[in-house]
């Protein structure tokens, strides 16, 4: 049987990063059906005007709700959709031009009840936004866990680029109220309900992520408080690699600790030349220098923003349980 699809994308106050999204979505190859359904979460800065403008161009419905997260958002366009399977993306992505074409043959070869795929920096993206991908994506700073099949542990996708089947959306209700982990909770809630899922290597978007270092390091830092919470919510799922980017940290202040009392010089060292080798394989795959040495400043503000929310978490449970 073929497969149907309906593309969700919840929107809040980006009418300039929705242009860009259904203007990749308008150009897709092949004659895969798909449908798109944008949910306006409650916007001051809405993007109807937008979502007309692309009705001769694509199946495509537009609805708006009062503010009630990205999650909820996903779920009610979820529930409006009428295709076999639902794809939710990103506002602030943008699709390949073969990508339905990709999941829809993987998925005729061999069928999961969920996808996910990785992401990738566009040509036009800033240096920034490069270094960003690179400190999220590359194996020496998250172990490929976000996109590719030989990464650490089982795939758990991301909801800026997640698969979803009808008859699995409705067994686990989708998306929780979780503001951040959301798509994590809603993996392991798949898992538990005796789904499958699957990484789809080739089925990648660009994906903009934040515009500076404050909002990068904020959003991670939330990442590293959400990740205790699911492990206490799912205590099958803990694994002692989650403890890395707080011992990454913790390592590094006390190898300068010791190194400016006079003691010991070998901790610094291995950091810098960690940090080397960072550098030159960014710029090696961005083909830049620039992006090279800004996604030195990108991991280490990952490190830390994603160990000390991790490790804040993890105390404060600690303390609430005793």
């Amino acid at each position: 049987m073929k497969l149907t699809y309906s593309i969700v994308v919840p929107v809040y106050n980006r009418p300039d990063e929705v242009a860009a999204l259904l203007a990749s979505l308008s150009n897709q190859n092949g004659a895969v059906p798909f449908e798109v359904i944008i949910v306006e979460d409650g916007s001051l800065k809405d993007c109807k005007s937008i979502v007309a403008s692309y009705q001769s161009r694509l199946n495509i419905s537009y609805y708006f709700t009062k503010n009630q997260g990205a999650g909820k958002s996903r779920n009610y366009g979820m529930q409006k959709a009428n295709g076999d399977y639902f794809i939710i993306f990103d506002s602030d992505c943008i699709i390949p031009e073969n990508y339905i074409q990709v999941i829809d043959k993987k998925l005729e070869e061999f069928y999961t009840d969920a996808f996910g795929g990785p992401d990738a920096a566009h040509v036009s993206f800033t240096n920034f936004q490069k270094a960003v991908n690179y400190s999220m994506t590359s194996w020496l700073t998250t172990g490929g866990i976000r996109g590719k099949k030989k990464s650490v542990g089982r795939f758990q996708p991301r909801s800026f680029n997640f698969g979803i089947s009808k008859e699995a959306f409705k067994k686990t209700k989708g998306f929780s109220d979780m503001k951040t982990g959301e798509d994590i909770d809603l993996t392991f809630r798949l898992w538990l309900a005796g789904f499958e899922t699957q990484c789809i290597e080739k089925a990648f978007v660009y994906h903009k992520r934040r515009a500076n270092l404050q909002q990068f390091y904020w959003q991670v830092f939330s990442f590293g408080c959400t990740r205790p919470l699911l492990t206490k919510k799912y205590p099958h799922t803990a694994k002692i690699t989650y403890w890395f980017p707080s011992l990454f940290f913790i390592g590094f202040f006390t190898a300068v600790l010791f190194a400016v009392i006079g003691q010991v010089f070998v901790g610094v060292l291995l950091y810098l030349f960690y940090f080397l080798l960072l550098a030159i394989q960014a710029s090696i795959t961005s083909r830049s220098l620039i992006v090279g040495l800004v996604s030195v400043l990108t991991t280490i503000t990952q490190f830390f923003a994603y160990g000390l929310g991790f490790l804040k978490s993890s105390l404060k449970l600690r303390f609430m349980k005793s």
